[in-house]
């Protein structure tokens, strides 16, 4: 990856964005072979189950724990809905400024920006903004049916290259475990993340994976997690999801202040009887462990 591409773009948050993106492609090839890391004192010290992926893009190291395990992904598929609807801007299919109708009938739990809009409407840069910062779930089910249903997310992750991802439902229902339903290997999230915001040949273009990359900087989600796991200094741009019943997961591109990023894909389905608190811990300590074992802590 080129450095200087990786430099330029966000420069007022001192993120980054590669030049502009040349099309589509398969996707980039691990550098290496993942490595274990043992986290299971952190599976032990509550009775959860952890899938952790740590890639660090300077050295090319991979370091994974239930690497290969399903989780049930949550809120995190929303940083992905809004990179395939990029995808539909991009092809003509989309427009960002287009208006789409908000209803009651629209209405499930957690709607920060679409509920105080009922009656009247939202672009769809709007829905997307509000899915990615605040993780909105009424936007979500709008954007999944405006892209062409469950189907075309399904068909989304199959062009990144990812085989076994799955997408069964819509918000909130996509959050209950239920088999293989809605679920996710932490190696397929970590390469889907590379695959859209690093690889010199992501599919999205540079001004899209620039201003995904600030929405996944700017929201105010997840403070305990990945970010209370990194050195000072250090910008974490990320998306959380999180079950209500254990589930606590977060996936994100790390910047140090200097040097090749970091990429994470952490989902831990805790106790149900442990407390909120503990379970976005784990994440944050195996954040911890993973940067040391790397060299970048």
């Amino acid at each position: 990856m080129d450095r200087r591409s990786v430099l330029t773009g966000l420069a007022a948050l001192g993120l980054t964005a590669c030049d502009r993106a040349s099309g589509g492609g398969a996707p980039a090839p691990v550098t290496a072979a993942p490595e274990a890391i043992d986290l299971s004192a952190l599976e032990t010290r509550d009775g959860g189950r952890l899938g952790f992926v740590a890639h660090d893009l300077g050295s090319g190291r991979m370091l994974a724990w239930r690497g290969e395990e399903r989780f049930v992904y949550c809120s995190t598929f929303k940083m992905f809905l809004a990179a395939a609807t990029f995808l539909r801007v991009q092809t003509g299919e989309e427009r960002l400024e287009r208006m789409i109708p908000i209803t009651r009938a629209d209405m499930v739990n957690h709607a920060p920006v679409s509920e105080p809009a009922i009656g009247g409407a939202l672009s769809v840069e709007t829905l997307m903004k509000g899915t990615v910062e605040v993780s909105d779930n009424p936007a979500a089910n709008l954007l999944l049916k405006a892209n062409g249903g469950l189907d075309a997310m399904r068909a989304f992750y199959r062009g990144l290259g990812d085989a076994d991802t799955t997408v069964d439902r819509y918000e909130p229902e996509m959050n209950r475990l239920d088999g293989d339903k809605d679920t996710i290997r932490p190696l397929s999230s970590a390469a889907n993340l590379k695959r859209l915001l690093i690889d010199a040949d992501t599919p999205l273009s540079a001004p899209h994976r620039d201003k995904l990359l600030r929405w996944m900087t700017d929201t105010p989600t997840g403070p305990a997690r990945i970010k209370a796991g990194v050195p000072a200094g250090w910008t974490v741009a990320h998306k959380t999801g999180t079950g209500g019943y254990g589930p606590t997961n977060d996936i994100g591109v790390l910047y140090p202040p200097s040097g090749e990023p970091v990429i994470i894909a952490a989902y831990h389905h805790g106790a149900r009887t442990a407390p909120s608190e503990r379970n976005e811990a784990v994440i944050a300590e195996a954040t911890r462990l993973a940067l040391a074992e790397l060299g970048r802590a």
